[in-house]
């Protein structure tokens, strides 16, 4: 159709400026969303695999680290691919302004940013913290839980209730983090309460001897019983002794089987758990009958 038009001798039909300026922009965006994309999905089958399984290879038993890679490698890959198909649409002069890109930076972490940024380098203290990974139980002062993941913004944590919390990454870094099942053992401890006039050294007995029935009890230190608080009607016992693996165990059913065999040795024993507290009075006790003093004339003596 060209050739026919320029072999003809009739003069071409000019385009308007909107129509080719129009036309440029749209091509330009086609040129950004197809170079992004390719970059991206060649990354992801390319780069992202290797990555992510070298990183598997150095850290078969570090989760956290497993997770976080896969997180941030994501992240990174589709930024590069922004990163292309900006210059391939030929918009790479932005980046070449500095004025301009630290302007726009400046505005972007000023205004929305800065809680991100605050989160995403808070997470990246937690991935490298060798004391806190994925899997362990943690307490903080907002509540306790197993770490699921640690994410950009949040950790997931899941609560003895199978409950998932998002703790933002701020909170983890900046409060103190317990770790209580963070060894290979722990100590399990025990309050009851006796009457005094029941037999203390007979009951501390009893609290050692259903310490050590328990399969899971450390023989090393040995269980001990010792008197914990001389209260106004009451002695208390404070039984103690080491588990081993605290994390995979069931601490619920070590505390309850050692209450079972509590009560069953102090109630064979004829000792008393938790007596009620008794005060002994002393001195007079005066009644004052109410009503008129003629009704209380009449009333016998």
């Amino acid at each position: 159709m060209l050739l026919f038009l320029a072999q003809s001798g009739l003069p071409p039909v000019p385009i308007p400026a909107a129509l080719r300026d129009s036309s440029g922009e749209l091509l330009d965006v086609v040129v950004f969303l197809g170079v992004t994309l390719a970059v991206y999905l060649l990354a992801r089958a390319t780069v992202f695999p290797l990555a992510v399984r070298a990183v598997r290879a150095r850290n078969r038993n570090n989760p956290t680290v497993q997770s976080a890679t896969e997180t941030y490698l994501a992240v990174a890959l589709a930024g590069v691919a922004l990163v292309a198909g900006v210059i391939a649409a030929g918009y790479g002069a932005v980046f070449a302004d500095s004025a301009l890109l630290i302007a726009a930076l400046t505005f972007a972490v000023g205004t929305a940013g800065r809680d991100v940024l605050g989160s995403l380098v808070s997470g990246l203290f937690l991935v490298a913290d060798p004391d806190f990974n994925v899997g362990d139980w943690i307490r903080w002062p907002g509540g306790e839980g197993t770490v699921e993941a640690v994410d950009f913004r949040v950790t997931r944590i899941r609560t003895v209730d199978y409950e998932t919390v998002t703790v933002p990454n701020t909170e983890l870094t900046s409060n103190a983090i317990t770790r209580p099942f963070g060894r290979d053992r722990f100590r399990v401890t025990e309050t009851v309460r006796l009457a005094y006039d029941d037999d203390v050294d007979r009951a501390r007995e009893l609290l050692v001897e259903a310490a050590e029935a328990e399969p899971r009890t450390l023989a090393d230190p040995a269980p001990v019983a010792r008197v914990a608080d001389l209260a106004e009607g009451t002695v208390a016992l404070r039984a103690e002794f080491l588990v081993n693996d605290p994390a995979g165990g069931d601490l619920v059913g070590v505390r309850s089987r050692f209450r079972d065999r509590v009560m069953d040795a102090f109630a064979d024993a004829g000792i008393t758990l938790g007596p009620p507290s008794g005060r002994e009075l002393t001195g007079d006790v005066g009644v004052t009958v109410e009503g008129s003093p003629r009704e209380a004339a009449e009333r016998p003596e």
